[in-house]
């Protein structure tokens, strides 16, 4: 290997990492989820991310490929950094944690852990001593022309892919922003519906009224947390516009409200049905590809439109 290489040597050798780290990951978690899964941030069989730590790990390695233990050390450093810097990047950017290493020991911030680490280095050592000389055997086999038609006509394909995967990511984010706003002006309807409960005629105590122990559970799960609602609203439609009810004479001052509140409810229900009937196959396709990506910010939410895109595939 003379590491002499143009741009369009690089570029190539991008490409095909990007491929093998496909190939890696997509076998590893589909034999972990006992199903094919698309691995990776793109939806077609390329893995940036691989792509990039193989073009940094041959570069780091270029003054100490003949010394072992430096070779392992310095692929070891330079791809735990580009995985930390990507997957900070990510987060910061789409809200979701695409990997994540929380459960592993020896972990920082679930960016990057220890045997990740390791196993970069060793990866290093099999770039540089056996994996790296086929490949660059190839690429250096191809004559010029077809070499810079081969890496333009990629270079493009994998642009396409990367702005619709780049625009799906953030899609799904501006989808887990408005599902958390919704959720929480649904959960405002319920706690104003329980002030009218609590504040208005006595006789609901005498009525069928949602269980005190509801609200909380209702903040994790939105169907219950609706369920509830409708009955605060059945609740107080009995009560108050009963004839025999003692509360018929406070009936005006809540009548107005209560029609109020029971549209913004459902408003704001038909939204959240709405976002997660907005599943294309781009961002389906990319919840799927990630099984245990979360979202700290949005965890709720998160659950939810993995659900939604589980449901869809399902019915396909």
């Amino acid at each position: 290997m003379n590491y002499n290489y143009t741009l369009v040597d690089w570029l190539l050798f991008f490409y095909i990492y990007c491929f093998i780290g496909w190939c890696i990951e997509s076998t590893f978690v589909s034999v972990k989820q006992k199903k094919f899964v698309n691995r990776g941030f793109m939806r077609g069989p390329f893995l940036p991310l691989y792509g990039s730590g193989a073009v940094l790990m041959l570069y780091v390695s270029i003054p100490v490929r003949n010394h072992l233990l430096m070779t392992f050390l310095a692929g070891c450093i330079a791809a735990t950094v580009l995985e930390y810097i990507t997957g900070v990047a990510m987060e910061a950017l789409f809200k979701v944690r695409y990997w994540d290493y929380s459960d592993q020991s020896f972990n920082f911030q679930g960016h990057i852990c220890l045997s990740s680490s390791i196993a970069w280095g060793f990866l290093t050592i099999a770039l540089v001593k056996f994996i790296h000389g086929p490949v660059e055997n190839l690429v250096l086999s191809l004559n010029d022309s077809l070499a810079s038609i081969t890496a333009t006509v990629l270079t493009v394909i994998i642009a396409a892919d990367l702005a619709l995967s780049f625009k799906a990511a953030l899609d799904i984010r501006n989808m887990l922003e408005k599902m958390t706003k919704a959720k929480e002006e649904l959960l405002k309807i319920q706690t104003r519906l329980d002030a009218i409960i609590a504040f208005s005629d006595t006789a609901f105590s005498d009525r069928e009224t949602p269980k005190e122990s509801f609200t909380q559970t209702a903040r994790t799960q939105l169907g219950e947390l609706m369920q509830g609602i409708r009955e605060r609203l059945d609740t107080l439609a009995k009560s108050a516009f009963d004839s025999n009810s003692i509360a018929k004479d406070n009936a005006a001052q809540y009548r107005e409200e209560l029609e109020s509140l029971k549209e913004k409810f459902i408003i704001e229900r038909e939204k959240r049905n709405y976002l997660r009937e907005r599943l294309g196959f781009y961002k389906r396709d990319m919840l799927k590809s990630h099984p245990t990506a979360n979202s700290q910010k949005f965890k709720d939410a998160f659950i939810e439109l993995k659900s939604a895109a589980e449901e869809r595939k399902k019915k396909k």
